[in-house]
């Protein structure tokens, strides 16, 4: 049976250079495969494309965009409202009066089955489609567990206090917006039974669906001779930032004494400003955002996710086994995926553990084979999208 759904999501969901747009964008497709009828609409910035606004227009066939405003004097005024709020300010300052307006208009011009709100920021527009009978939320993470486990290892109490009242509040927001939907679909079960509900249990309804790629998109890599190591995600977000500083001030000297002609190399958005004092160090070279970032893997002999914080899944480990790549990365980096320690993937929680195992890879041929096989063949059994997507199927029956 067609379902006319209203997608909604935060970001533009291409290209595909960040995890949240990979998973909007193949729930997407399979949803248009599937046969019903999707309508997006999305917030746009500026550095967006017209041409990937095409795309999406030839995929679902309506897609309309809202400007999300940014600016560190909004940052200010938000923040300012929020503290005087019972609103998060991850969620307020995304309070867009300008969508509010755009989905009244095109509710009362049109009729939809449901509602499909694509991470937390879209629940609040979402849960106020008061007449669309059926209200998804995609819940890409607990949200309130990143700046719970950030506060942890803040050095300055005032900043320790600050986010630990953004996760209060995150916390509490969310324990009360999914009670507004009538399905919630999770990407990990950590995160399903992190978020309890108002009686403090844990809330276990809702399917787990798990992020996923497409392998056959992105084969592996020849690597004739590898050098980096490298870590893949935008540094302007606060987990990847904190997590970049550990390895490149903690970990990295260790490496560069065993191996003195690697290069850590940082892809992604933003700079040595977010990662100082990083920057100092030998040995290091940050890219900021490259839109083909594989002449970099190619060269890659080592790909690291030294995560302390997070939510959710890691899509860049996703990403690094479709490439055949060795992966070393944290518990919580690994979080929410299938994933065997010593077999596919490398797993180090300590300073010394996490140089040990990258230094490992770099010496072990045969142990690096192995872990970037046995990646490949994960990714291709448990997490491309034409067979993990098929349970959005039960979700839209």
């Amino acid at each position: 049976m067609s379902v006319r759904i209203l997608f909604l999501s935060q970001l533009l969901p291409l290209p595909l250079d960040a995890g949240p747009k990979i998973r909007a964008y193949y729930v997407l497709r399979h949803l248009v495969e599937a046969g019903h009828h999707v309508s997006l609409v999305c917030f746009v910035r500026p550095t967006d494309r017209e041409s990937d606004v095409d795309a999406l227009r030839r995929l679902c066939g309506t897609v309309e965009t809202v400007p999300m405003p940014r600016s560190r004097m909004k940052d200010l005024r938000d923040g300012l409202r929020s503290l005087a709020s019972s609103l998060p300010f991850l969620i307020l300052r995304d309070q867009i009066p300008a969508m509010f307006e755009r989905l009244d208009s095109l509710a009362s011009s049109q009729h939809f089955d449901a509602v499909h709100a694509d991470q937390l920021w879209m629940a609040t527009y979402a849960a106020a489609c008061s007449d669309v009978p059926l209200k998804v939320l995609d819940q890409h993470n607990a949200v309130f567990r990143v700046p719970e486990r950030l506060a942890e290892h803040q050095a300055n109490p005032l900043s320790r206090t600050v986010v630990r009242r953004e996760a209060s509040k995150l916390r509490a927001f969310e324990q009360t917006i999914l009670e507004r939907f009538d399905r919630v679909v999770w990407v990990s079960d950590d995160d399903r039974r992190a978020v309890r509900g108002k009686n403090g249990q844990p809330r276990t309804p809702g399917e787990v669906i798990p992020i996923a790629v497409d392998p056959a998109a992105h084969p592996p890599l020849a690597r004739p001779h590898p050098f980096r190591v490298t870590f893949l995600g935008g540094v302007h977000w606060p987990p990847n930032a904190e997590g970049v500083r550990w390895f490149a001030d903690r970990i990295w000297s260790r490496v560069r004494q065993a191996s003195s002609g690697a290069v850590f190399t940082v892809i992604g958005k933003g700079g040595a400003e977010h990662i100082a004092p990083a920057g100092c160090h030998g040995g290091i070279e940050i890219t900021g955002y490259v839109s083909d970032p594989d002449r970099y893997l190619a060269e890659t002999a080592v790909f690291v996710v030294p995560l302390l914080a997070g939510a959710g899944m890691r899509v860049k480990i996703l990403d690094a086994w479709c490439r055949g790549l060795p992966v070393v990365s944290t518990s919580i980096g690994a979080e929410g995926i299938a994933v065997a320690d010593g077999d596919d993937i490398a797993i180090a929680d300590d300073e010394e553990a996490f140089a040990g195992q990258v230094v490992r890879i770099l010496r072990d041929d045969a142990f690096a084979r192995r872990l970037a096989e046995n990646g490949r063949a994960t990714v291709e059994t448990r997490y491309d999208w034409r067979n993990v997507y098929r349970a959005w199927d039960e979700v839209y029956h």
